[in-house]
């Protein structure tokens, strides 16, 4: 599958501005319209959006920059960075919807116009879905957690419009005016969880750990299979970062083969590792299988003594 070159990705930044821009000017008139606090906790999420939207486009120039002599392995954990804002946001906005909420819940007061502002509310639903849908596609196959939080976000936003709606639907059914700042306050729960989750990955993958499964898996098994011909591997061990993902090995061979023979054994095992995980970026070092010292840096950190 071919990949876009990371400074386009730059173009779903200015999308997902674009939708946010026009959804959180319907959702603020929807709000105007009615007095409705979860129409207003509706637009201050897309407040949020927009906000992580503009940080997206910045951590997206910069990811896509070329390494450099200050940054040999490329820039795109700034991607991490741009999540994290994210979710900082999300938590913000969240508590900033819960304030709002309380403040009605003390002081209810009747909606007006309540089905104009439904529908806006719904158009704008859908224009973010149609984004989110967009932003995940894209973020999963060019592996940037950016878009992927971002879409992550905007499918939050059509789940809590949703909810909106029905509380709106139902204070004018019932006349129940509490139901309005209790569905905020709901919604105000979601974007706390939603804003950890997104944190929590953003430090994982500043932590540096390693490949998930569906991409660890596919270069055990090109291991494995050049096990079986007798070639022996350890201390394998694998980054994330950003878009990049990095794996290392250690290849054992027996110590009378020439430099050139391991040589072109590590070109193929790197160029099958490239094929099963497009993109990653391969160290190997081989080693003569009848010397104990090869054995001796299984961990990250080499013990002290060896050759």
């Amino acid at each position: 599958m071919a990949h876009l070159p990371r400074a386009q990705l730059t173009r779903y930044a200015w999308l997902s501005i674009g939708a946010a821009l026009l959804t959180l000017g319907m959702k603020t008139g929807a709000f105007v319209l009615t007095g409705s606090v979860a129409f207003l906790s509706d637009a201050l999420e897309t407040l949020v959006n927009l906000g992580a939207a503009m940080v997206a486009l910045i951590a997206l120039s910069l990811g896509a920059r070329p390494p450099d002599e200050d940054h040999a392995y490329g820039h795109g954990k700034v991607e991490y960075f741009s999540s994290g804002v994210e979710g900082t946001l999300i938590v913000l906005a969240a508590i900033a919807i819960w304030a709002q909420a309380i403040r009605r819940l003390l002081e209810p007061a009747p909606l007006a116009e309540p089905g104009l502002g439904i529908v806006i509310i719904l158009l704008a639903a859908g224009i973010n879905l149609g984004v989110a849908l967009i932003l995940r596609r894209v973020g999963r196959r060019e592996r940037s957690i950016t878009l992927e939080a971002d879409a992550q976000h905007l499918l939050t936003d059509v789940v809590t419009s949703v909810g909106v709606v029905f509380a709106v639907v139902g204070v004018s059914i019932t006349g129940w005016a509490w139901l309005d700042p209790l569905v905020a306050m709901a919604v105000g729960l979601g974007l706390v969880l939603a804003g950890i989750r997104i944190l929590r990955r953003s430090l994982l993958g500043l932590m540096d750990t390693a490949l998930p499964p569906r991409e660890l898996g596919p270069v055990e098994a090109v291991l494995e299979r050049y096990a079986r011909r007798g070639v022996g591997f350890h201390a394998l061990l694998t980054r994330q970062a950003g878009a990049r993902a990095f794996v290392s090995v250690h290849v054992q061979v027996p110590g009378g083969w020439t430099v050139q023979r391991g040589h072109e054994l590590l070109e193929k095992i790197e160029g099958d590792i490239r094929r099963v995980v497009p993109g990653v970026t391969v160290f190997t070092h081989i080693e003569p299988a009848e010397d104990p010292v090869s054995w001796e840096d299984e961990a990250l950190d080499r013990p002290e003594g060896g050759k």
